[in-house]
């Protein structure tokens, strides 16, 4: 299958990491246990699936919609770098920039959207296109769609083992990691822009 041409280990790695960090699904852990103990129910798989939907569904169309109001996926890929930027600073400072709406049900608002496929994300993923092949970021989001299903289904098990301070040690190491990719997203894009408009 041609689509498979492109099938890069290290390329799912990448993406997955990128969504992985950008998700926070591992920090959103107090968040979800609070929603559980206000509705008494999570609907994991609901949640799980359609956040995953969301985030196909957008690395296809997101393109289509931007060339409708004419805007290159390098141009957003740098736009997307930037909020990757903010997310990273949020992680490491432990600052919150962007605010949580309050919940008002345990279903796919707000798990799904905007707790796991919030814009962030869904930006994101449409950066990615821009450096890396679709099939592979398929697969990253589809890893991690399983991974946040995992934390959906046993939030309180993870939150009691791990306990709020490895937590926190675990965000700061992913903003770190975050903030080398939102530059090197910028960096990549930026050089192709640069390099289009000199050949105008």
């Amino acid at each position: 299958m041609e689509a498979f041409e492109h099938f890069s280990i290290k390329e799912i790695v990448t993406c997955f990491m990128v969504l992985f960090a950008v998700i926070d699904i591992i920090g959103s852990i107090p968040i979800i246990v609070s929603l559980k103990q206000k509705f008494g129910h999570i609907e994991s798989e609901k949640a799980s699936i359609v956040a995953g939907i969301l985030m196909i569904v957008f690395l296809f169309v997101g393109k289509t919609i931007l060339n409708f109001i004419g805007v290159d996926v390098n141009s957003f890929a740098i736009a997307g770098a930037f909020v990757i930027f903010i997310i990273a600073l949020e992680m490491i400072l432990g600052i919150q920039i962007q605010r949580h709406t309050e919940a008002k049900a345990a279903s796919i608002v707000p798990i799904a959207f905007p707790l796991i496929a919030g814009a962030g994300t869904l930006t994101t993923t449409l950066s990615l296109k821009a450096q890396y092949h679709d099939i592979n970021i398929i697969f990253g989001i589809i890893l991690n769609t399983i991974f946040v299903y995992i934390v959906l289904k046993s939030a309180n098990w993870i939150e009691r083992k791990i306990g709020e301070g490895t937590l926190k040690v675990v965000e700061k190491v992913f903003g770190i990691i975050l903030l080398a990719i939102s530059i090197k997203l910028f960096t990549a894009n930026f050089a192709e822009l640069v390099q289009t408009y000199i050949h105008f």
